[in-house]
């Protein structure tokens, strides 16, 4: 799974998502991660066709949403994405939130279609350890993605080692908190010492933790300066230094407390 890929969240003009995953295939991402509630799976997938990558170079994510969660559900549900993406297969599903009373059956549904080979690769979203465990405690073929809400105000340490105790690798949603952690004087300071932009740092930052990281754009600049973190690395002091900007601040929701239906 590449370590660095394009996230495509409230991307719902169709020109400006096109555009704006086909600029970032141009600039060498290999990976996009978008999902049923973004809408926008058709964009990728004529981003895809139009680019000239083959999709064996390309690592493709998408989501079951709330509402299409449970076992028969989540393989309609899929169904639905592979049509629209207009692909024979994708590199990993996920469920997008532990829906009570139906995320283990989601699950149950998408290792079957890891076993069928319509999926790379088995995972879930905003999953906490405890949901995890359910899972395990059944699972023939354990999550091997748990997609999470992480940046420097929030390094969701628990998760972090839980996955690590599992072999489970953890891709941050919402690396930049949502912009706001782009203005932490701490952040823009080591900017200035590498002569990289804010998002850069933190990027490099994710990286440095063997996390897997998806920022969002929509701007060719900005999709091009996301993508060139491999000239520098941050110190160890620099990295510490980060982590300890830690509030355990969500910008998005919590899990145990987010059960949209609709």
């Amino acid at each position: 799974m590449p370590r660095l890929g394009l996230g495509v969240y409230k991307m719902t003009n169709p020109d400006e998502a096109y555009n704006a995953m086909s600029h970032a295939l141009e600039a060498g991402y290999i990976a996009i991660d978008t999902a049923a509630l973004y809408d926008n799976e058709e964009q990728v997938g004529q981003a895809v066709r139009d680019s000239k990558k083959k999709r064996e170079e390309l690592f493709i994510t998408s989501k079951v949403w709330n509402t299409d969660q449970g076992y028969d559900q989540t393989l309609r549900a899929f169904e639905t994405s592979l049509k629209k993406l207009d692909m024979d297969y994708l590199d990993l599903y996920l469920t997008h939130w532990p829906v009570p009373e139906l995320y283990v059956d989601t699950y149950r549904a998408i290792e079957r279609l890891y076993d069928e080979k319509l999926i790379r690769a088995t995972g879930v979203s905003n999953h906490e350890p405890h949901h995890l465990e359910k899972l395990l405690a059944t699972a023939n073929v354990q999550p091997m993605v748990n997609q999470i809400e992480l940046h420097p105000h929030l390094i969701q340490q628990k998760n972090r080692d839980f996955a690590k105790q599992h072999n489970i690798a953890i891709t941050s949603w919402s690396p930049l908190g949502r912009g706001r952690v782009l203005e932490d004087e701490a952040i823009m300071k080591l900017g200035e010492k590498y002569g990289k932009s804010a998002a850069q740092v933190i990027i490099r930052w994710h990286l440095q933790h063997d996390l897997i990281v998806i920022p969002k754009s929509v701007k060719e600049v900005r999709i091009q300066q996301n993508a060139d973190i491999f000239d520098f690395e941050l110190t160890m002091e620099d990295m510490q230094a980060i982590d300890g900007l830690n509030r355990d601040e969500r910008y998005g929701s919590h899990p145990d407390t987010f059960h949209l239906k609709k």
